[in-house]
């Protein structure tokens, strides 16, 4: 059993990674020797092997609608932090919309609950403090699903400066105290009046032709910036370009490029960073079936900012996609005011608690108002907290029991997983890397 395990393993992961793998096999072996560090990492850079574990489950929370929400697809622990939103806010939400996808509003929760129980393994807490978490999380997410239904209006609520507490108000005030100029001296330098990107690890300049497809699909991008997200032209003008690597352990082998683009004036102060990035395919996307969102996007770049302006209330306004070499990017600002929740300090299950609560109703957050999206063709067409309360309402005590029992089993199975896939990459069991 435990060779047939390990066997299924490195079949999800090459069939997920092969092609990139091949394109790049030197990120993906960081990648991997990142993932063989503890189980954490490896739940992290294995969402592939978690929907592929899904399709073999039953959902007795999934019927019609409740099976096509908007997810976000890799909600783990860490994939929440904060960001300034279009209406120049800063809120503290899911931050990550890589894997974005329709699917079972339970796989947000499930992947989060594992990734609790997997933490608070790392920290040493007791089952019962674990489970405690879970419990805490889901019922969090019920409460603010439940008001969202009582007070239709859930796109204004947000986890801000005057809402949220503890650690993720912590980590709201280090955005607060961010500043533009300060990212811009971190990765540019000025020269004769004129700011460029620095040379250094992971930049790499590019040749007339390259930057000239670069130039044309930044153009294209343009056009799908909505119009009331818009700002005068003046914004837009391009001022220079390189190649970057080194987005993260999700982005191991994709393609990616920095943009520098004047700010609202010519003033050195306020230009803004973009990142290109290819679009991967989306975890979720491997495991459903669904024509009419295969069918929504041109690519994978318009499939990732359609989902996050979708489970985004109030989206990055420099939020878009364009096609590079007949391949798709998302485009987005590299922004200042992005601050990860720091979980080294938290240790006590008390401490832990009073995040969770928060996460859980901003997990329930982005699935309410993601049926609010501003496509012309919303694929989520009804009501996401309606659909929740029907296959809930009444057996609350139930569907939290589910999740915390599922967290543990399923927690329990990644540090497995995790043994499997340590001992098959050093072992020469991967191919390509």
């Amino acid at each position: 059993m435990t060779g047939d395990r390990q066997a299924r393993v490195v079949e999800v992961l090459v069939d997920a990674f092969s092609d990139l793998v091949a394109a790049d096999p030197a990120a993906f072996r960081r990648k991997f020797r990142t993932m063989a560090g503890d189980p954490f990492a490896f739940y992290r850079g294995s969402a592939c092997l978690f929907y592929a574990d899904a399709a073999e489950r039953d959902d007795p929370w999934a019927d019609e609608r409740t099976a096509r929400v908007w997810v976000q697809g890799d909600l783990h622990a860490q994939n929440f932090g904060t960001y300034m939103d279009g209406e120049g806010l800063l809120v503290f939400d899911v931050n990550d919309f890589d894997e974005a996808y329709l699917g079972h509003f339970t796989w947000d929760l499930q992947r989060f609950g594992a990734s609790t129980a997997l933490l608070g393994w790392t920290k040493a807490l007791s089952d019962e403090d674990i489970s405690g978490l879970v419990e805490t999380y889901a019922g969090a997410y019920l409460d603010q699903v439940r008001d969202f239904a009582l007070h239709p209006a859930d796109e204004q609520w947000r986890l801000g400066l005057d809402t949220a507490t503890g650690a993720v108000l912590e980590a709201l005030h280090e955005a607060q105290r961010s500043s533009r100029v300060a990212l811009l001296d971190s990765v540019t330098e000025v020269h004769g009046g004129a700011r460029r990107f620095s040379d250094g690890r992971g930049v790499r300049r590019l040749d007339d032709a390259e930057r000239g497809r670069v130039e044309t699909a930044f153009a294209a991008y343009l056009e799908t910036i909505p119009e009331a997200k818009r700002f005068r032209s003046l914004t837009y003008a391009l001022k220079d370009v390189v190649g970057k690597s080194g987005f993260g352990i999700g982005s191991a082998g994709l393609p990616a490029y920095n943009v520098l683009v004047e700010g609202p004036t010519q003033a050195l102060e306020n230009d803004v960073v973009l990142t290109i990035k290819q679009g991967g395919v989306a975890a979720p996307s491997r495991v459903v079936d669904d024509a009419r969102a295969r069918e929504a996007f041109a690519h994978h770049g318009h499939r990732t900012a359609v989902s996050q302006r979708a489970l985004q209330a109030h989206a990055d306004p420099w939020l878009g996609w364009c096609e590079l070499d007949g391949t798709g990017f998302v485009v987005s600002e590299y922004s200042p005011y992005e601050a990860d929740l720091d979980w080294t300090g938290l240790t006590e299950p008390d401490d832990m608690r009073e995040v969770v609560a928060q996460l859980g109703r901003a997990t329930a957050r982005v699935h309410c108002v993601s049926d609010a999206d501003d496509s012309s063709t919303p694929l989520v067409d009804f009501q996401v907290e309606e659909a929740v309360l029907a296959v809930v309402d009444g057996r609350e005590r139930e569907f939290i029991a589910d999740l915390v029992a599922f967290s543990h089993d399923y927690a329990a199975r990644v540090r497995e997983d995790h043994a499997h896939f340590a001992d098959a990459f050093r072992s020469g069991l991967i191919p390509g890397v």
